[in-house]
């Protein structure tokens, strides 16, 4: 397949090296879930010395990329970059398939793996890297990324690609979060507009502005987004464990990731469930499953990400700002972490797929990128062509969280596909069925152990 790239949905996932088809995922997937990664993986501390990338590419070489169906505009520009990548140069020649997303994406990278049939470039929500990297299913890429480009990156993005001291993971966007304000709302009530992450509001203050809201009007004044918590999710993970953090809480033993005993179900994560509970049984929270409560003017205050910016911008020119998230009694958290790429273990020429790769990290690409799917982008050379987070730019304090440690990583463990699993079922069960919210992350924390203990504890050596 050489000239232009070819770029196909689902079902036809057609590879350069075989064939994978849709009858194959059950049986494939129960093989992966069995052996916990692969009766050969090696885990990344027996990883051998990173050769995925030599310096050179011989003939012409052809790699396969697959790609969440993420937002239109994202697929587009990706569907884009890639024919004008291969119209600039002949030696790589790129292949482009694009993939259902969410849970269905991550089924579909399993079961390749277990049939030993991944492409050569593959996107992942970031937290799964570091499943993937212990299991065996990527190839570590610091051979690949040049001091300069590592240099250029957002300290979050090289953390998110860090697993065992080893650089698996390279993204061209990042994410933010915050609490989305009307202003002319929180002037007329006489509310304080939080300046950055060191006045945050308090979550005791947040809740008196929330009571203050519902007299001016607004029945259910603050809009969680719950329309995406929905089941297979990452929403109710991303979205909340910073309240728990901030409480001085964790949603697994922060070290060793050894246990998830009294960290899920420690007093921190309870102080700040039991807030966020006593916020939905007061009627302050909009329990309405859409993504209108903020743009229809049902709720003066979204908890949302960066993606809706844009969209609520538009609903109210001028009017609308961005605030940390509530600090809980340990200084506001945000979450952090958005897709990546990474090399799939197998014989794909790591030099060819780092010439695309690098391609996607230049400043225009990076740019041009965050420009149609409104993300944060990676570097900073690409953040000074956006002057909306420049200081005094609308979205600087993505900037401002994302620099300065306020953005935290979600559980940097192998475990984490469990972990979100409990923690967001948790979560749902908190706040929609109101149960009762210790007996619930208890629940949890012995799901995630239990995990723990299937795959002993993910050793850096698995047998």
């Amino acid at each position: 397949m050489s000239g232009t790239s070819a770029t196909r949905a689902w079902p036809a996932v057609r590879r350069v090296r075989g064939t994978l088809v849709p009858w194959a995922l059950c049986a494939a997937l129960l093989l992966a879930a069995c052996d916990g990664g692969g009766s050969d993986a090696k885990g990344a501390s027996a990883s051998p010395k990173d050769t995925t990338c030599d310096g050179k590419i011989d003939g012409t070489a052809h790699i396969t990329v697959w790609f969440h169906a993420g937002p239109s505009g994202e697929s587009t520009t990706l569907q884009s970059q890639v024919k004008e990548f291969n119209k600039r140069q002949k030696q790589v020649r790129v292949e482009l398939v694009t993939l259902p997303k969410d849970r269905v994406y991550n089924d579909l990278v399993l079961s390749a793996a277990a049939s030993g049939d991944l492409p050569d470039l593959l996107d992942f929500d970031g937290p799964n890297l570091y499943s993937y990297a212990w299991s065996g299913k990527l190839r570590p890429i610091d051979s690949c990324v040049p001091a300069g480009v590592r240099a250029d990156l957002l300290p979050t993005i090289r953390q998110q690609g860090t697993y065992a001291g080893r650089l698996w993971g390279i993204g061209t966007f990042d994410s933010g979060m915050g609490l989305y304000v009307r202003k002319s709302v929180m002037k007329k009530a006489g509310i304080r507009i939080p300046t950055g992450p060191k006045d945050a509001w308090t979550a005791t203050e947040l809740t008196g502005i929330l009571r203050k809201l519902r007299t001016q009007g607004y029945k259910a004044p603050l809009d969680l987004r719950l329309v995406y918590s929905q089941p297979g999710q990452e929403w109710n993970t991303y979205g909340f464990a910073p309240a728990v953090w901030s409480a001085g809480g964790d949603l697994i033993e922060p070290a060793n990731h050894r246990t998830a005993d009294g960290y899920v179900n420690g007093p921190g994560s309870v102080e700040a469930l039991t807030t966020l509970q006593n916020w939905a049984k007061a009627g302050l929270i909009d329990m309405v499953k859409d993504d209108k409560a903020f743009v229809s003017g049902r709720s003066a205050i979204s908890w949302c990400g960066h993606w809706t910016y844009p969209e609520f911008n538009k609903a109210f020119p001028g009017d609308v700002t961005i605030v940390p998230l509530p600090d809980f009694g340990q200084g506001t958290v945000t979450g952090m972490g958005s897709f990546q790429w990474g090399v799939p273990a197998g014989d794909a020429d790591g030099d060819a797929v780092w010439r695309f790769l690098s391609f996607l990290l230049q400043p225009a690409q990076v740019h041009r990128m965050t420009v149609a799917n409104g993300a944060i982008p990676a570097t900073e050379s690409a953040i000074e062509l956006s002057p909306q987070y420049a200081p005094g730019g609308p979205e600087h304090l993505f900037i401002e969280q994302l620099r300065d440690g306020v953005a935290r990583p979600r559980p940097q463990t192998p475990a984490y596909p469990a972990i979100t699993d409990a923690f967001s079922r948790a979560f749902a069960k908190i706040i929609f069925d109101r149960a009762p919210v210790r007996a619930t992350l208890d629940e949890a924390a012995k799901a995630i152990d239990k995990d723990l203990a299937a795959h002993d504890g993910y050793p850096m050596n698995p047998s």
